[in-house]
């Protein structure tokens, strides 16, 4: 059994820049992969994605880009070697096809039992990627529909021939509709809650506004109830365009509301697609009027564009209930988002939905950290931009340059 004093178990962007915060204070650790680094970016995302943060936004801990296109996107071979560029520059310790299997409390810290052997660290930072979310209703359609989530979604001839039920409206939902639509498909939207915005306004883009506004700062605290932060609706947002339900309605794209039920090859939508219409243009119309007032208060009105007329979005709704066979669709894909789990942690550190119990990263266990989670403590945390200011949090409390961490939150009230 070896022995480290830090652990880190993840190799994607969270378990890098916690790595090289590592590095940098001088503390003996290894990142340990099931797979490789980066591994989810290269073996579970479709062949066209591109990230929807501009490529100035790929910052990490010392590492940003340097590129000729700050204002591009990156595809997702380009993030890959961005990040093996990333792991190289500082020869991060990562021990790659190496699984976890087992997490427990041990003398003077944990002990940690993988596939490659076992260890003993002082200090565990739980960096994994989330699971795949697929609703309880996937289990009542016919067995004859081919069910995928989009980690498994990879480019339209990957599917067998006849149509598609997307469940889900966010980036990654409205993103595949309009990629199968354009390679011919009938497409069925089924819609939920999310967050729709333009992709540039004022002549910059949406997300270069957030961040001045100081939108991707907040924190679970300014919030204040930590549940509804962590279930904020995501950004209906493309690459480099525009794209919302207008757009794929007029391209042929069913919009529907929410999938409620399903039985065999029929399946049932709620009808509330004019409230969740509804409800997302409120929370544009409140971005744009916080970005307009910032323009004014700071002066820039000389240096950026008017405001410009964004329509709101007006779909007629869907039917309420429709036969799949009927209407030729043959796949149903779950752009339905992920969760945390962590079967091999055995420390009680856990909520009731076993996800991980934290507050700026630190548990209520001595020693153990996590990093990467959604909204961990700031709204950016998702984006590979947001990681680095969580990394270098637990790595300042891990070594006890600074007493950041309060009282553990619960990661759902």
């Amino acid at each position: 059994m070896r022995t480290i004093d830090t652990l880190v178990i993840g190799a994607g962007q969270a378990g890098l820049a916690t790595s090289r915060c590592l590095t940098e204070a001088g503390r003996e650790h290894v990142v340990l992969d099931r797979a490789r680094p980066a591994e989810s970016w290269r073996s579970a995302r479709w062949d066209s994605l591109r990230l929807v943060t501009p490529n100035w936004m790929s910052r990490l801990p010392g590492w940003s880009y340097q590129g000729d296109d700050p204002e591009g996107y990156m595809s997702v071979p380009d993030l890959v070697r961005y990040l093996d560029a990333y792991a190289t520059s500082f020869e991060a310790p990562v021990q790659t096809w190496t699984t976890v299997l087992d997490v427990r409390p041990g003398d003077g810290g944990y002990q940690v039992t993988t596939s490659s052997g076992g260890w003993r660290a002082r200090h565990v930072v739980v960096a994994a990627g989330p699971r795949p979310r697929v609703p309880t209703v996937a289990a009542d359609l016919a067995p004859g529909l081919w069910q995928l989530h989009t980690d498994r979604y990879r480019n339209p001839r990957s599917l067998p021939s006849g149509g598609a039920l997307v469940v889900g409206a966010s980036a990654s939902g409205v993103q595949i509709a309009s990629e199968l639509r354009g390679a011919g498909r009938d497409v069925v939207l089924a819609v939920g809650q999310h967050t729709r915005l333009p992709r540039r306004y004022r002549g910059m883009d949406i997300l270069w506004w957030l961040e001045r506004i100081g939108a991707l700062d907040r924190t679970v605290d300014d919030l204040g109830d930590v549940r509804r932060a962590r279930r904020e609706p995501s950004l209906q947002l493309a690459a480099g365009r525009e794209l919302d339900l207008d757009r794929l309605a007029r391209h042929g794209v069913m919009i529907t509301g929410r999938l409620t039920a399903a039985d065999g090859y029929r399946v049932r939508f709620a009808d509330d697609l004019p409230t969740t219409t509804a409800a997302a243009e409120r929370r544009l119309r409140r971005t744009l009027a916080a970005i307009d007032g910032h323009v004014r208060a700071a002066g820039l009105r000389g240096e950026v564009l008017a405001p410009a007329d964004i329509h709101p979005v007006r779909v007629p709704p869907g039917p309420a209930e429709l036969d799949l066979r009927a209407a030729g669709i043959s796949t149903v894909i779950w752009a339905t988002g992920f969760d945390y789990r962590y079967p091999w942690l055995r420390v009680p550190v856990h909520d009731a939905d076993g996800e991980i119990k934290q507050y700026r990263g630190a548990t209520d266990a001595p020693g153990l950290y996590t990093v990467g989670l959604r909204f961990m403590h700031r709204r950016n945390a998702q984006f590979i931009d947001g990681v680095r200011h969580d990394a270098h949090a637990i790595v300042r409390h891990l070594t006890g340059t600074t007493d950041t961490a309060a009282p553990v939150l619960a990661t759902k009230e």
